[in-house]
């Protein structure tokens, strides 16, 4: 049973910088795919960046140059670098998990993480 457990998050100004962590424990060598997730107030969760084994990442387009994400294989660490944040990318972000191909859509995941809030002032 794998586990995924969340660190990081704050309230920041525009323009500032955060970094979210996502521990795995447990039986994690069958895990493929990492992402991760947010979701404002009233809004749906959404996808926003993903990481495969092989290292390879996407970005939603409105993150891309800004977020990065990345992990730690050794430390079964997944990291998401958060930088130039805008009031807009203020949410709860959710890191998840799952075997086999990387999806945009959180009904393909079952591994998820207990949430961390991010909160960008204007």
């Amino acid at each position: 049973q794998v586990q995924l457990v969340q660190s990081g998050g704050g309230s920041v100004q525009a323009g500032g910088s955060l970094k979210l962590s996502c521990v795995a424990s447990g039986v994690t060598s069958s895990v493929s795919c990492m992402a991760w997730f947010r979701q404002a107030p009233g809004l749906q969760r959404e996808w926003v960046s993903d990481i495969k084994t092989d290292g390879t990442t996407e970005y939603k387009d409105s993150v891309k140059g800004r977020f990065t994400v990345s992990k730690d294989d050794v430390k079964n660490t997944l990291y998401l670098q958060i930088n130039s944040l805008k009031p807009e990318d203020t949410a709860m972000y959710y890191c998840a998990a799952r075997e086999g191909l990387c999806f945009r859509s959180e009904i393909h995941y079952t591994l998820w993480g207990q949430g961390t809030q991010v909160t960008v002032s204007s």
